[in-house]
């Protein structure tokens, strides 16, 4: 009876190891990297041929509908705050003491001089739900085997990249890195994720370089320097009356 049962065993392992698709290793990441909730603490370096540029943030998340920004350094940029809330995104700027609904068409556009994108950031658009998703060939990245998985836009998507190949680590789900392309398949972006260690009690990579293909010694540096998951956010703390309050 042991050795049918082991057998058995055997014999539906493959099936188990492989029946998983590539939608199903996305979401694991992005939830893995996202959690029910979130707040970090983040700094974002952009670094030109001729100067950088250091900001700092705070970033709350609460599943795929609701996150915001609250920029607390440069002083020239403190109190910047961009909210997503569903499929609205707004920003609020202390100087004009005025919130700004941001339409669809900003997304792609620079995040506050950044390589990324406020979609990048913001993250109107998800990588689970919005795109189509293909199994490509594995890889190895920084020693650790990865899958290579397509994304294509579903036609009904309202989003920023024509196209979007993800390398994400076998075992611990890891996002290692990310190439980005426009409407006409032509490579904009790169993402490279780096420094893996422990934030909020997961393994996760704590640095992320986004380098724009065209522009010769610029990018983006992320790095994050806490993480805390699933503490409790009620849904009323991401409104756009509460964007001019936060601290």
């Amino acid at each position: 009876m042991k050795t049918t049962s082991f057998v058995v065993l055997l014999l539906t392992l493959p099936f188990a190891v492989f029946s998983q698709t590539a939608k199903d290793i996305v979401k694991k990441s992005d939830e893995r990297a996202r959690g029910k909730t979130s707040f970090a603490s983040v700094t974002i370096e952009t670094v030109r041929p001729t100067w950088k540029r250091e900001m700092s943030l705070k970033v709350w998340t609460k599943g795929n509908d609701f996150s915001l920004i609250f920029v607390t350094s440069p002083a020239k940029d403190k109190g910047i705050v961009f909210l997503k809330r569903q499929k609205e995104v707004w920003n609020w700027i202390p100087s004009i003491d005025r919130n700004i609904k941001l339409p669809p068409s900003m997304m792609n556009q620079s995040w506050m001089g950044t390589d990324f994108t406020n979609d990048d950031l913001v993250k109107e658009a998800s990588i689970v739900e919005d795109y189509g998703h293909t199994m490509g060939r594995d890889s190895m990245i920084d020693n650790r085997a990865c899958y290579k998985i397509e994304l294509k836009p579903k036609p009904t998507a309202s989003v920023v990249w024509g196209k979007i190949n993800l390398w994400i680590d076998k075992k611990d789900y890891l996002m290692l890195n990310a190439e980005y392309f426009d409407e006409d398949n032509v490579l904009v972006n790169q993402m490279r994720a780096s420094e893996v260690k422990i934030l909020g009690g997961r393994l996760l990579p704590s640095r992320m370089e986004m380098i724009p293909i065209d522009k010769k010694g610029n990018k983006t540096v992320l790095i994050y320097k806490s993480l805390e998951f699933d503490k409790a956010i009620n849904d009323s703390f991401f409104s756009t009356n509460n964007m001019s309050k936060v601290r």
